[in-house]
């Protein structure tokens, strides 16, 4: 990846462009939302689609000109209903929050409720935080998970839902390491006669490989990113039964959006047609097992985890019990330096700030792309324990330094 074109024009772009694959080249992806998708999937993303406006969908556009774009869309909603055993599906949001407007616009007013996990334990700026239009335009409640366990308790959720009586309830989650159990979340929707939305944006490549239950078919609306565990063109995406398919087509567009980026919707393709692969399967069900293995040594090292393990793809860790002067920030500062990337993070009982949070995330997407197995996650596992126990001490810093190029030279990237 020369960028040589780039480099004609725009030196500096083309500096920056390069020094960005050689930094994921040289460092250990494990910001559990971040993943490394294919050269195809990139070079679809960077081809002449981004030229083409294509307002609206397949075969009503609002230009000339539009039957490639066409040709490409319907590939990416094809391939995504047989991937997801959706009845319709809607590729055009940008991103997973423009996917959850799409859907709160489609079926709610403003002021109406909405019924959310909590940012602290697990949920999402887009489910009903004040910093995020859905905490502006709505009224939202948020849920919480067991302080005890980790776990969400579906019992108490419903009895939540019966006072607060909400018009939508939202599952899926960004920082909760267990299986979502959506037929139960859908139940205590259909007893207070609210919709349900599914947001999978992590999970996304999981469940269409079926190594986490779906909520396709059983949620309302299911909304999602395709760029996470799925591996394709950055982006968001929507799936309904049939009967919403009109209302969430107009809330995307003209309701929320203009052009779609069709350049990123070839990317969306061309992912999700990797993803309909046999070895897809084989990725999908190796992340969770490099996640549970990631998780395992955590514990013996005597991190303490939320919920004690993980069911998918990441791991939350509570730094509070083992190391209590220690927070999250600190942690993510310290291992950043010796090239493993992940994210402080907030954890449920937060005694700190989401600035400068008590946790850390970590998940296994990136480190599976790149063909990691559960020993070598092991060993990434140890170098993060490591810092942890020493964020401050510089020969630390160095033998960790070391073990993570070892690493990234054993399984490399965009060769």
């Amino acid at each position: 990846m020369s960028y040589e074109h780039v480099r004609e024009v725009d030196p500096e772009v083309a500096d920056a462009l390069v020094g960005e694959v050689e930094r994921q080249r040289d460092t250990l992806a494990m910001i559990a939302s971040e993943n490394h998708v294919s050269e195809a999937v990139l070079e679809a993303q960077g081809s002449a689609l981004t030229n083409k406006y294509a307002e609206g969908y397949p075969g009503e556009r609002y230009y000339a000109g539009c039957e490639y774009a066409d040709e490409v869309e319907q590939l990416a909603i094809d391939r995504a209903k047989e991937l997801w055993g959706a009845e319709h599906v809607n590729v055009q949001p940008h991103s997973g929050t423009q996917a959850n407007q799409g859907v709160y616009y489609a079926v709610l007013d403003p002021g109406d409720k909405i019924l959310s996990l909590d940012l602290e334990h697990g949920g999402h700026l887009s489910h009903g935080h004040p910093a995020n239009f859905t905490g502006q335009f709505y009224e939202v409640e948020q849920y919480e998970v067991d302080p005890d366990t980790g776990y969400i308790d579906y019992d108490e959720l419903r009895e939540q839902a019966e006072e607060f009586d909400p018009d939508i309830i939202v599952s899926g989650y960004s920082a909760y390491p267990r299986e979502v159990d959506f037929g139960a979340i859908q139940e205590a929707a259909e007893a207070v006669d609210a919709y349900h939305l599914a947001d999978i944006a992590h999970i996304t490549g999981l469940v269409a490989a079926g190594v986490h239950e779906s909520p396709v078919g059983v949620a309302d609306f299911v909304t999602g990113s395709t760029h996470k565990t799925i591996r394709a063109g950055r982006g968001g995406i929507i799936m309904c039964d049939e009967e919403y398919a009109d209302d969430v087509n107009a809330a995307v567009f003209p309701g929320g959006q203009g052009g779609p980026l069709m350049h990123n919707i070839a990317g969306k393709a061309v992912g999700f047609r990797e993803a309909l692969e046999p070895a897809f399967e084989a990725y999908a069900a190796q992340t969770v097992d490099n996640a549970k293995a990631l998780a395992d040594q955590f514990r013996e090292r005597g991190l303490e985890l939320v919920s004690g393990g993980t069911d998918n793809h990441l791991v939350l860790i509570d730094l509070r019990p083992s190391h209590p002067d220690t927070t999250g920030k600190e942690v993510e500062a310290a291992l950043e330096e010796v090239g493993v990337v992940l994210n402080a993070n907030t954890v449920p009982g937060e005694t700190r700030s989401a600035f400068n949070p008590s946790g850390i995330r970590a998940g296994t997407p990136g480190l599976t792309t790149r063909g990691f197995d559960e020993a070598a996650t092991r060993e990434v596992a140890d170098v993060i324990a490591d810092v942890v126990d020493a964020p401050d001490d510089a020969d630390v810093k160095a033998e960790a330094a070391a073990r993570v190029d070892d690493l990234t030279d054993e399984y490399t990237l965009y060769e």
